[in-house]
């Protein structure tokens, strides 16, 4: 496992807020030890995934886990995202201690949760269809320093639940 990279990962936490306006979230409860994973989508033309962020109860494994999951499905269309293996996501951090290795699987599914969310939304209209619309049909999405849950000059971040 690389621990100076897991440890960035607990203490930078990329990727962890809440988004205004998502185009579609999803949330999984393990369990097995009580956390929650809750992901939220902004899909463009493409169903390209232009900004992905989380929000977890889960400790410093299920912090690093959904970072690396956010940082992987950026940029990715829906259908590339969905394809992200548990593997791929172990390999990002150089490993798991064998106790901890159900964590990527949680931090997908959260995903997944969304990815469908989002499709369950085009199918009742309530979202336009991302998927039938050429990448320039959109705006480019604001940079995430830019966003609302972004830290502060002093490092600390304002999280706002919904």
């Amino acid at each position: 496992m690389d621990f100076p990279k897991f440890q960035r990962l607990v203490e930078e936490r990329p990727g962890f807020r809440t988004m205004e306006n998502p185009t579609a979230s999803g949330e999984y409860f393990s369990d097995s030890c009580g956390d929650m994973y809750t992901m939220f989508l902004k899909v463009g033309p493409g169903a390209v995934i232009e900004d992905i962020t989380y929000f977890t109860t889960g400790c410093g494994f299920g912090t690093a886990t959904c970072s690396l999951v956010t940082e992987l499905a950026r940029g990715k269309s829906l259908d590339e995202a969905l394809a992200i293996g548990e593997q791929a996501v172990m390999d990002e951090l150089g490993g798991y201690p064998e106790k901890k290795r159900d964590y990527p699987s949680r931090a997908l599914e959260a995903l997944k949760i969304a990815i469908e969310d989002y499709r369950a939304k085009v199918a009742r209209a309530e979202v336009p269809d991302y998927a039938t619309m050429p990448r320039a049909a959109r705006p480019a999405p604001t940079p995430a320093s830019t966003a609302p849950d972004t830290p502060s000059d002093d490092g600390k971040v304002l999280i706002k639940l919904h």
